[in-house]
């Protein structure tokens, strides 16, 4: 899959790509909007976690599969390599965006 339909990432689809990156074994849909909002603060609805999952995986950046456990069925999610690949050039676009500015402040507010 190209990636360049995938970068810049926004930063929604950065933060859950992330998220399941950090949630590892555990990326299901609720722990993904469990880290989010542990790491940025940030308290997502779990509707606007899973179309954006869907989204993520729509494009090739993620992979899910179907685990059932206790009789529940839930999907996992993983980085696929474009969704690697994604974070990587976005990641590296912010930085040199951010390379050599100096935050100045003014005086109002």
């Amino acid at each position: 899959m190209n990636t360049a339909s995938l970068v810049p990432l926004g930063v929604l689809e950065e933060q859950i790509l992330l998220a399941v990156l950090r949630t590892g074994d555990e990326a299901f849909g609720m722990a993904v909007r469990r880290e989010i909002k542990r790491v940025t603060g940030r308290d997502l609805a779990i509707g606007a976690v899973y179309s954006t999952l869907d989204r993520l995986e729509a494009k090739g950046a993620l992979v899910s599969r179907r685990i059932v456990e206790g009789g529940v069925s839930r999907r996992r999610f993983a980085v696929a390599r474009a969704g690697a690949r994604a974070l990587a050039d976005t990641r590296a676009m912010r930085e040199r965006l951010w390379n050599g500015v100096e935050l100045k402040w003014s005086g109002a507010g």
